[in-house]
């Protein structure tokens, strides 16, 4: 694969806004590998609330990333990428890799968000502990949305369209 058409695509939103299901129609398309971290918890038996699990699971699937990025193969980061920090270290470590960087921004409204994690949770889709209402009001308060001078920043998806 040539290192031109390598891509890192991050997914960005809040729990509920459609990431994997976004990340699934652009896999294919791009082609490209999604690491998907609620699914390497789950798959590892671990509680998906363990944050500091969570944490040092992020870091190795970003190790893992720029190791495939490096031989030519895009990736999907199927994360929320609430901070960002957090998404300028992604795109910069890429960028120093020659790949080029997406970001991919789902907004819903909150009340949305709360009605599609109470239909996961009564799907039996969610395993975990149910998400809340007061989970996503807290939430709500965290994420830091791109804006448009960082969302400049990135390429333009290329999969879309």
């Amino acid at each position: 694969m040539a290192k031109s058409s390598t891509r890192l695509v991050l997914i960005c939103g809040l729990p509920a806004s459609g990431k994997s299901t976004l990340a699934r129609q652009l896999a294919p398309k791009i082609p490209a590998i999604r690491l998907d971290k609620d699914a390497w918890v789950t798959q590892l038996g671990a509680d998906l609330w363990d944050e500091e699990f969570r944490v040092r699971l992020e870091h190795q699937l970003w190790v893992h990333s720029q190791d495939l990025l490096a031989q030519g193969q895009s990736v999907i980061l199927e994360w929320g990428h609430w901070a960002r920090v957090e998404r300028d270290q992604k795109r910069l470590g890429a960028r120093a890799l020659g790949v080029g960087v997406e970001l991919h921004y789902l907004d819903a409204p909150l009340e949305e968000l709360i009605e599609r994690a109470e239909r996961r949770n009564a799907s039996g889709e969610w395993t975990a502990s149910p998400m809340t209402r007061a989970h996503f009001e807290r939430w709500a308060t965290i994420f830091q949305p791109p804006d448009e001078e960082e969302t400049l920043l990135f390429d333009k998806p290329v999969a879309e369209g």
